[in-house]
């Protein structure tokens, strides 16, 4: 006679399936997204890269993906209406 175990019983065990459709609490309305000056500091603060005799080529293309992503997230945020609006230097006054 074939026994199962107890650990075969609970794995045949069906989960309850989630409702995708539920409804969820509104998110708050996003913060304006400010630009950084410069969108290859992270890359560049890792150090070179492990390429050996390519290092400089690939630091370059780096930068430039680095560039390209920085300038279409700042077009992203303008279309959306989410860019923040830069100071003029007057204080608020």
């Amino acid at each position: 006679m074939v026994t199962r175990s107890k650990s075969n019983r609970r794995r045949n065990k069906r989960k309850k399936p989630v409702d995708l459709w539920r409804p969820v609490p509104t998110l708050p309305d996003p913060e304006p997204i400010s630009v950084e000056g410069d969108p290859t500091a992270l890359v560049r603060s890792l150090g070179n890269p492990p390429l050996p005799g390519q290092n400089k080529v690939a630091e370059h293309y780096l930068a430039a993906v680095a560039e390209r992503a920085s300038g279409m997230a700042e077009a992203l945020a303008a279309a959306s209406g989410l860019l923040a609006q830069p100071d003029d230097g007057n204080g608020g006054d």
